[in-house]
């Protein structure tokens, strides 16, 4: 069983970039497909970014294409989000998400196993 811990969030002003981390333990990654998803005050839980275990594929929502970039090191066991041009819209909790297949996975309830989330705040 992997378990998943995210990093990196802060408050930032717009048009600024964060990097977030999710770190992961106890399985290797790269076996997994990953996916970042945000979830804002009285609102539903939304995908960010997924990739795939074999990292051929990615995926981003319409809101953020462009402006954040996932990625892996599996040398470190992480996947990360760079996120630039950051709005306030952007503003949420940041979560992580695993699960041991091959392909995409875009929907929230695909995913087995989730971090603790980590808060993000654009603002001036």
């Amino acid at each position: 069983q992997v378990q998943l811990v995210e990093s990196g969030g802060g408050l930032v002003q717009p048009g600024g970039s964060l990097r977030l981390s999710c770190a992961a333990s106890g399985d290797t990654l790269d076996l997994y497909a990953i996916g970042w998803f945000r979830q804002a005050p009285g609102k539903e839980r939304e995908g960010v970014s997924c990739i795939s275990s074999s990292d051929i594929r990615t995926y981003y929502a319409d809101s953020v294409k462009g402006r954040f970039t996932i990625f892996r090191d599996n040398a470190k066991n992480t996947v990360y989000l760079q996120m630039n041009s950051l709005k306030p819209e952007d503003t949420a909790v940041y979560y992580c998400a695993a699960i041991k297949a091959r392909g995409l996975r875009v929907e929230v309830g695909q995913y087995d196993y989730w971090g603790q989330g980590t808060q993000v705040t654009v603002s001036s």
